[in-house]
């Protein structure tokens, strides 16, 4: 992505934006954040809308637990986590519990999908909820809060398309951000959500033919880390509460960035620093096959982040499985210090 922007205009927003935010003592992450204070984070960490050759609305990763047993060897709790992309970041923020969460993507459809699973996970009580909010189907009968995840899906994959019901939700979606956290979307970032919103509404859970080679979102919740643990963000009460609790105290912050861009990673930085917290575990898929003609400046922006020796990339590359790999070992490998 290259912003549309003189270079100079970048530079001097950046270092006022650096200003405002270095201002402040650390103080440790907030236990939740205003919704003033989110959209403002939200406009002025984000970088212009950029361009990806795919459509991705759900993962199609579906290996993306099996890192999570060596993961988990070290706690991580507490600190922060960074992602890209749409729901796998759920299940990674669910098993790692951070006190905070940015997820950047260069697109800004990405982050309208981000502002609309927190208003789908804000009005969804429970998981059998959250589907049927998010697929606009009716709650089968026969589930409980309790039941199984596949016991779930299975259940949904008979369910009926509703578009009443759809309607229904988008209005609760759209009053929920636009009133209830007086969000200021325009118009446009309303009908792109409206758009999303209705390609659940048409997939179902089982196949999601509209993201790139998506297996549908049944097979998503339903896998395990290779070990026969689920760990999806879905898979129990625990793990979908986790996530919740942090969209209802706005601490899953969604962002516009490009990784070798000028804002989104250094400001998340910066906003880290002047918490006091560190970036535990950046999961960056595999983002950097798309780096190579700006990687100096993609480095320079992770060289900004504050990491310790426990701080960990998740890097995929297609038709393998995620692995982990030292941000401090490739903050040094890069000359950054």
């Amino acid at each position: 992505m290259r912003l549309r922007v003189g270079m100079s205009a970048t530079v001097v927003t950046l270092l006022l934006a650096l200003c405002v935010f270095t201002s402040r003592a650390a103080e440790g992450v907030p236990s939740q954040i205003s919704d003033a204070e989110y959209w403002k984070m939200i406009s002025e960490f984000s970088e212009p809308n950029g361009y990806f050759q795919y459509n991705i609305v759900t993962s199609n990763e579906t290996s993306y637990q099996y890192v999570l047993p060596e993961l988990m060897k070290t706690a991580r709790s507490g600190g922060a986590y960074l992602g890209v992309g749409p729901e796998q970041n759920f299940t990674y923020i669910a098993a790692l519990q951070p006190r905070i969460a940015f997820i950047i993507d260069i697109r800004r459809d990405m982050m309208l999908e981000h502002l609309m699973y927190k208003a789908v996970f804000e009005m969804s009580e429970n998981r059998i909820d959250f589907v049927s909010n998010l697929f606009s189907r009716k709650r089968p009968a026969e589930l409980a809060v309790d039941s199984p995840v596949r016991t779930i899906f299975q259940a949904y994959a008979t369910a009926s398309a509703d578009p009443m019901l759809a309607d229904e939700h988008l209005k609760g979606i759209m009053g929920r951000l636009k009133t209830g956290h007086h969000f200021p979307l325009t118009s446009e970032d309303e009908t792109r959500i409206r758009s999303i919103y209705l390609t659940f509404l048409r997939e179902g859970v089982m196949n999601f033919s509209a993201s790139f080679l998506s297996p549908g979102y049944a097979a998503l919740m339903t896998t395990t880390d290779g070990a026969g643990k689920n760990w999806s963000y879905l898979a129990t009460k625990e793990s979908y509460d986790r996530v919740r609790a942090l969209h209802q105290k706005n601490l899953i912050v969604p962002l516009v960035g490009d990784f070798a861009g000028p804002k989104a990673i250094r400001l998340t930085g910066q906003y880290l620093k002047n918490h006091g917290a560190t970036a535990d575990v950046f999961y960056i898929s595999n983002v950097e096959d798309y780096l190579q003609h700006a990687w100096s400046a993609y480095a320079s922006n992770v060289a900004s982040l504050p990491v310790d020796t426990s701080s960990v990339f998740i890097r995929w590359s297609p038709g393998t499985v995620p692995f982990l790999a030292s941000i401090s070992d490739f903050i040094r490998s890069q000359g950054r210090r």
